[in-house]
């Protein structure tokens, strides 16, 4: 299947809803490390982006989805909601691409659209955290963040074991 890349904002829509749980369970169990251990149930992921969507709503954050035609193929958040002390700041969460269609671009060209919005919406700075181990820093390294250092231990992998996270940052728009 050729890859015809369209990036937008999602919302609460049910089917939106549904691939966004398919896509999350996937992750978890190919052993990405989202947040979440495996086996992670329908219902437990369903309940997360519930509730990322309702923050979406409040304007706390945004989601977008990558899809090619009616399969949502990719998404990321941008997490806004940051202390009063940091309102130049924003999050870079949840990056995940289905198998199928990694390395074609679907990841990079999200976090392009995150940084936009960003920027949209006055922020000059974006942080992320990467699992040490198979995580994506080759990638966020290559679209200009830099690493500021490691957490040993941080977090347990979906299938168990302790893995670093790798913090990064950026600075956006000016």
């Amino acid at each position: 299947m050729k890859l015809e890349l369209e990036i937008k904002p999602l919302n609460a829509a049910p089917d939106t809803c549904t691939q966004l749980t398919a896509m999350l369970v996937e992750t978890v169990a190919g052993g990405g490390s989202v947040g979440f251990m495996h086996p992670l149930t329908p219902e437990a992921a369903t309940t997360f982006w519930d509730g990322a969507l309702a923050a979406v709503s409040r304007g706390e954050r945004i989601i977008l989805g990558g899809w090619n035609g009616p399969q949502l193929i990719g998404t990321v958040t941008l997490i806004l909601n940051t202390p009063p002390n940091q309102p130049h700041r924003a999050e870079i969460a949840k990056m995940m691409t289905r198998p199928r269609w990694r390395g074609q671009g679907v990841a990079s060209a999200l976090l392009r659209e995150a940084e936009a919005l960003a920027v949209k919406n006055g922020r000059t700075m974006l942080v992320l955290d990467t699992a040490s181990d198979e995580g994506a820093a080759g990638l966020y390294e290559s679209l200009g963040y830099t690493f500021a250092g490691e957490l040993p231990d941080y977090a347990l992998k979906p299938h168990g074991g302790l893995t670093g996270t790798r913090l990064y940052w950026k600075r956006i728009g000016g």
